[in-house]
């Protein structure tokens, strides 16, 4: 399983969302490159980023995500209001080694899978789930589309993977999103990336065990330190099972 250690991007600040709520953001004082840098040291093969200037079309944080990418030597995963080809285009072309889309496959799913094709495994398809429907527009705006039914028109899609966030969770209960996941996990060919479900290691232990669930954002608890990334990256690497000897 693979872990994303992730950076919420506002105003050039690391940042954190509760459920969303752009206008309240908890801010922490770090700085961004280097802390994108110290998850490389610990060992992080992938990292994410969410542009969430871009989720209301600004384009402030573009400098420091071309330096972030530029710096850590690592593929980054980049989402945060992708909502034309070109701009998926211009991030590619710049070093992203996957985009992730939410909004615009919504409104425009035939050219969500034209990329696809385009771009094999580098396109994530982003699922937020509210009170049992698909959520665009940065979480804003509720979509008639059942998550199980709106995962299963992009089956045929070359998609590197899809994210899936429970946002009606308890900030404090992650089971119910682990259901929410395992459900979709286990109606879909692509791999799935777990959002939102992890607070300690015990989370990541859980996860590794739910078939189908290919890798897991780590944002909030890694920058409070409630999880350690060295700690979680040893639990998400597979076990050796045991080998009979045989004479």
């Amino acid at each position: 399983m693979i872990i994303y250690p992730t950076l919420e991007l506002l105003n050039g600040k690391c940042v954190s969302l509760v459920r969303g709520r752009i206008d309240e953001p908890v801010l922490w004082h770090v700085d961004p490159v280097e802390t994108a840098r110290s998850f490389v040291e610990a060992g992080a093969e992938w990292m994410h980023i969410t542009d969430m200037d871009g989720l209301s079309g600004e384009n402030g944080n573009h400098d420091l995500i071309e330096n972030i990418i530029r710096s850590v030597g690592i593929p980054v995963q980049l989402g945060g209001g992708f909502r034309t080809r070109e701009q998926v285009e211009q991030w590619i072309d710049k070093g992203a080694g996957r985009i992730v889309i939410g909004t615009m496959a919504a409104h425009d799913p035939d050219l969500l899978k034209e990329m696809a094709k385009f771009h094999p495994d580098q396109i994530v398809l982003a699922v937020d789930v509210f009170e049992g429907s698909v959520m665009t527009e940065g979480w804003r705006s509720k979509s008639a589309f059942d998550p199980a039914d709106f995962i299963r028109s992009f089956e045929e899609a070359p998609l590197a993977g899809v994210i899936v966030t429970d946002i009606d969770a308890n900030i404090a209960d992650a089971d119910s999103s682990l259901g929410l996941i395992t459900s979709l996990a286990g109606q879909t060919r692509h791999p799935v990336i777990a959002r939102g479900t992890v607070r300690n290691v015990d989370d990541v232990a859980r996860l590794r065990y739910v078939q189908n669930v290919a890798g897991t954002l780590i944002g909030r608890a890694l920058l409070s330190r409630d999880v350690d990334l060295k700690e979680a990256l040893a639990i998400a690497q597979p076990s050796s099972e045991p080998t009979a000897e045989f004479t």
